[in-house]
């Protein structure tokens, strides 16, 4: 027996949309688990080479981070992506932990992964993608990049605006990009009242490396001596159950 075509999408987006409640839900979980290093997300070009200045301060803004046992989440591809993968390895071979993870994506231009990634999540759409950089990574930071990068900027800044996820850093490096483009958000959008001014408040633009830096360290240390204070209590309470045993 045949079932009739529109009854049948019927039946199909009901299905859908129950999955997407189950997906969100597993989110949530996974979220709230919490991961044993602070995750910093980069995201920009997929076009910029390794002769360019933008790779280099990306590869030194990975270099960074990862040295200080911070895990680097990038889109896994090529230019600035393979750049900021490139300096997590290079780091994670002096630290031994951190980790570089690459989240590549089925794209006509992007045929394969670049080849610098400890940790390979694939993905068939932009929109499983998209909620996996947000469920994976602490902080953001926006490199220059096109039409990809700024999906990627205003997803995040939105989830953040509407409150869909908790609160995390926005850091948009290279004010020759960022300031114009910001620049442009307050005379359009902003000066017809569909944005509110506070929701600037939740982006910084910077310049450097140490920059990004400064604004990350203390919530690196942070989260560190939190995670470090949790494994104490768990080996504490463990030892203390084996005495008593």
């Amino acid at each position: 027996m045949q079932i009739p075509t529109q009854k049948l999408r019927k039946i199909l987006n009901t299905k859908i949309a129950q999955l997407n409640d189950i997906i969100a839900d597993l989110d949530n979980i996974v979220t709230d688990i919490g991961f044993e290093f602070y995750r910093v997300c980069i995201f920009g070009s997929a076009r910029l080479k390794a002769d360019s200045q933008h790779y280099k301060t990306v590869y030194d803004l990975a270099f960074a981070l990862a040295s200080r046992n911070v895990d680097i989440v990038t889109g896994g591809g090529p230019g600035l992506m393979e750049a900021a993968n490139l300096g997590a390895k290079a780091a994670s071979k002096l630290s031994k932990s951190s980790k570089s993870i690459g989240l590549p994506i089925e794209l006509p231009t992007e045929t394969s992964a670049n080849p610098h990634l400890d940790v390979k999540y694939h993905h068939r759409r932009f929109s499983s993608r998209l909620d996996e950089f947000m469920r994976l990574s602490h902080a953001v930071v926006v490199t220059p990049g096109g039409i990809g990068t700024l999906l990627e900027l205003l997803f995040t800044w939105q989830l953040i605006v509407v409150d869909h996820m908790v609160h995390k850093p926005v850091i948009l490096l290279g004010k020759d990009m960022w300031e114009g483009f910001i620049d442009w958000m307050k005379k359009e959008p902003l000066s017809r009242n569909l944005v509110n001014k506070t929701d600037f408040d939740l982006l910084q633009i910077v310049d450097s490396v140490d920059e990004v830096i400064e604004i990350l360290a203390p919530k690196i240390t942070a989260f560190q001596s939190a995670n470090h204070n949790k494994h104490q209590l768990h080996h504490t309470d463990t030892t203390s159950l084996s005495i008593k045993k």
